[in-house]
């Protein structure tokens, strides 16, 4: 296996016009040997080009991308030493299991007891050893993602880029596969890069996550630092479900005035928000950390809203109540029991311990 490098690369494409536009805006990063690192952003943000660039799939307009030892910019795909799975399975529907899996070492003329060697390995990481001679027809979705990411198994390479893999599959399968993935990576010590615009893929499965936006890397952290402490207002909404809420605030002389409220600060965030000179912030908190009156273990009573409830959201587990400050729509995820119903006027507790503050301006964390 081995590590992956950016030196500044960017990515530029003409549109109909012929106007340039850039895909991905100078990116730097390393991905160590044997990490499960995934590119997650919405659709266009850079993250499948960068995929693509990585595996030669695309010519970067400038810049080094290093794979191992060697700067692989002009060298063709298939000698880079990359295995990739894609969102489609790709699987020829005429061969059996055996043939798809053995097809890409056939074609590098490899000896045949190796060929079967690579394709019983593949078939017993995956389960796929009692349908070897099956077509494609005769597998489900998951199985046949197996398929697809076994033909990569076999091939041994440096690294794995999975692209959107999972996103045919239905809602179970998708729980399913990620923990075969999960386990997968363990069990090869393997270089994987993997593309998603799935959050909860990303959180669930990556060491480390790159977050990127309109062709921009806003973060790159494990999903714990991302969760706890996001760079951006982009970050923090597009991690977390559901996602973080931003309330319109304004500090003065260590307290938080929002609409329907006025608290005194944290001693930490009044501190660091001392000198912060135009005193119009965005408070961010998570869902979790709004707490019905009723149930707020532990949490000072002192951070209290008033707030009429709009909708509930009965999830078995937890409910999600939603309210308004201001004119911004607020998601609480409260305890089952909590009394919330459409219409009810409910105190809520606010954690500010937990809270996060950003400028409105720049939309930049103002406190680390």
């Amino acid at each position: 296996m081995a590590r992956v490098e950016f030196r500044n690369v960017r990515k530029q494409f003409n549109d109909q016009n012929k106007q340039a536009f850039t895909a991905v805006a100078g990116s730097d990063f390393v991905i160590q040997d044997k990490e499960f690192v995934v590119f997650v952003g919405p659709s266009g943000c850079g993250k499948t080009t960068s995929l693509r660039m990585i595996a030669g799939l695309e010519q970067q307009t400038s810049g080094d991308i290093i794979i191992g030892d060697r700067i692989v910019n002009n060298l063709h795909p298939k000698d880079r030493d990359i295995a990739m799975v894609f969102q489609d399975y790709a699987l020829y529907p005429h061969m059996t299991i055996r043939e798809n899996l053995s097809f890409g070492l056939r074609n590098l003329k490899k000896p045949k007891d190796y060929i079967e060697q690579k394709v019983r390995e593949a078939a017993t990481i995956l389960g796929l050893e009692d349908m070897l001679e099956r077509k494609p027809r005769e597998l489900s979705g998951g199985q046949r993602q197996r398929v697809a990411v076994g033909r990569a198994i076999v091939r041994d390479p440096q690294v794995f880029l999975f692209d959107e893999p999972l996103s045919n599959l239905d809602a179970k399968l998708r729980i399913q596969m990620r923990v075969e993935l999960g386990e997968l990576h363990k069990r090869l010590g393997a270089t994987i890069v993997y593309v998603t615009h799935d959050q909860v893929e990303a959180m669930t499965l990556g060491e480390r996550i790159v977050v990127m936006n309109k062709g921009v890397i806003q973060q790159i952290a494990s999903p714990t630092e991302l969760y706890a402490n996001p760079k951006n207002m982009f970050v923090a909404g597009f991690i977390g479900s559901p996602a973080m809420n931003f309330i319109n605030a304004r500090v003065e002389r260590g307290r938080l005035f929002i609409s329907g409220g006025e608290f005194q600060l944290p001693q930490d965030a009044a501190t660091g928000l001392q000198g912060y000179e135009s005193g119009e912030v965005i408070l961010g908190i998570r869902p979790e950390h709004i707490y019905g009156e009723d149930f707020a273990p532990g949490v000072s009573a002192e951070h209290r809203l008033n707030a009429h409830i709009k909708v509930v959201e009965h999830l078995g587990s937890e409910n999600l109540v939603y309210f308004h400050v201001g004119e911004r729509l607020v998601t609480a995820k409260v305890h089952p029991e909590t009394k919330a119903y459409n219409g009810l006027d409910k105190p809520f507790i606010l954690d500010l311990a937990k809270a996060r503050y950003f400028d409105p301006v720049t939309e930049d964390r103002i406190l680390w």
